[in-house]
């Protein structure tokens, strides 16, 4: 392969796996902005909408195998239904966690998050144990090769999914009074208060908000690199510092900071060493 082909490979790589990290970055600014908390459980929101998202599509062994969950939704079906099931966990996190410690301090609140990291992990580990799972390819068919370089339909899958979530999350909150009450609490909680916006009602959107964008995240990877109980920190650690590079209050700047960082990782580990 030329030189100029294995580059642009190792950047359609970063382009995707930069998505992934956007998509679990926009959860982390999503909460925060709202909450000034930092969810480090925002991964596990990824995990936890996968692993849904298979078991309710594939014929999936649960409870160390002693069970077999044969639902088996259509896959569109299936999807949804994960993203649903994950923003209602999203919400009772919120509602049994971190509304009881109204009061606590920032940084209580955000050890709260790790410790629901943890919490999340195990219960995923005795659900699904420690095999990866997959689910079926979005689209069939074979890769596209643009200039040498290969990119899979799978891979379309993911970065147009980023693009569409940044999208609507635009709309959502820049066209619609919900979208517009969430950014006041953002920009001032007590001003917003003052002027009848129900803080905990926004909080607890946001929670439930930033987990069905981590289960979208999650399940658009699935097909491609599959997914098991393990994987939400590797992706909240991730997705933590793509969210810093783009300032932590910007949804753009999620993307931004998500795709710079895949793009410096493919070409660091193809150009220089993975070490």
């Amino acid at each position: 392969m030329a030189l100029e082909s294995q580059i642009l490979q190792y950047i359609f790589a970063g382009i995707t796996v930069g998505s992934i990290y956007a998509l679990i970055a926009l959860g982390f600014v999503v909460i925060h902005n709202v909450t000034g908390i930092v969810n480090f459980a925002q991964g596990d929101f990824a995990m936890l909408g996968a692993l849904i998202a298979v078991t309710l599509t594939e014929k999936t062994p649960i409870f160390n195998r002693v069970f077999v969950a044969e639902f088996k939704l259509p896959l569109p079906v299936g999807i949804a239904l994960a993203v649903l099931i994950t923003a209602a966990i999203g919400a009772a996190f919120y509602l049994l966690a971190i509304r009881p410690a109204k009061g606590a301090s920032i940084i209580s609140l955000i050890i709260i998050t790790i410790g629901a990291h943890f919490a999340f992990q195990g219960a995923a580990l005795i659900i699904w144990a420690a095999d990866p799972y997959s689910l079926p390819r979005f689209t069939s068919g074979g890769p596209l090769e643009i200039m040498g370089a290969i990119l899979t339909r799978q891979n379309l899958w993911v970065i147009g999914v980023t693009i569409m979530l940044l999208v609507l999350l635009y709309l959502f909150f820049e066209r619609t009074m919900l979208g517009k009450a969430l950014r006041a609490c953002a920009i001032n909680r007590t001003a917003a208060r003052l002027m009848g916006i129900d803080i905990n009602r926004m909080a607890l959107l946001s929670f439930a908000l930033s987990a069905a964008i981590g289960a979208m995240a999650g399940i658009v990877i699935t097909p491609a690199n599959s997914m098991s109980y393990g994987d939400g920190t590797f992706l909240s650690l991730k997705g933590f510092v793509a969210a810093i590079l783009g300032g932590m209050n910007s949804a753009t700047g999620a993307v931004i900071g998500g795709l710079v960082l895949g793009v410096l990782e493919t070409l660091g580990a193809g150009m220089l060493s993975s070490g």
